[in-house]
């Protein structure tokens, strides 16, 4: 398990207005891909979306929804239903289960011991 935060998303009320905010504050490159209800923010140079320096990474910006009513941190893991298993073992409770994300791999929302909701990714 990598343990490594790999992504970010940030919620938004008005998505043109936010979009336009982290373009306009940051320099971010904020992409909406077709078909999705989701945009991503290159927040550093890239390669086919994967940051190509070290020390930075990318994230997202979606509709301000539960579970995605505050910015939430989202970590790599090998496994999300093991990862989700140990989480409830230690006193955190599963959010949102396992979800395909098209074909690039799978993601999950757990609250830690401090209400705290993560985001978890794995990697098809």
């Amino acid at each position: 398990m990598s343990g490594r935060v790999v992504h970010f998303e940030i919620p938004f009320a008005d998505g043109e207005k936010a979009r336009e905010f982290y373009r306009e504050a940051f320099g971010w490159v904020v992409t909406e891909p077709p078909g999705m209800s989701y945009a991503l923010a290159a927040t550093g140079p890239t390669d086919n979306g994967a940051p190509t320096e070290p020390g930075f990474i990318n994230g997202g910006l979606l509709r301000r929804e539960s579970p995605n009513d505050s910015p939430i941190v989202v970590i790599e893991v090998d496994d999300i239903d093991t990862s989700l298993a140990r989480i409830e073992e230690l006193g955190g409770t599963t959010v949102l289960a396992k979800q395909a994300v098209g074909e690039i791999g799978h993601a999950a929302y757990f609250k830690d011991v401090d209400g705290n909701i993560m985001g978890l990714w794995q990697s098809a």
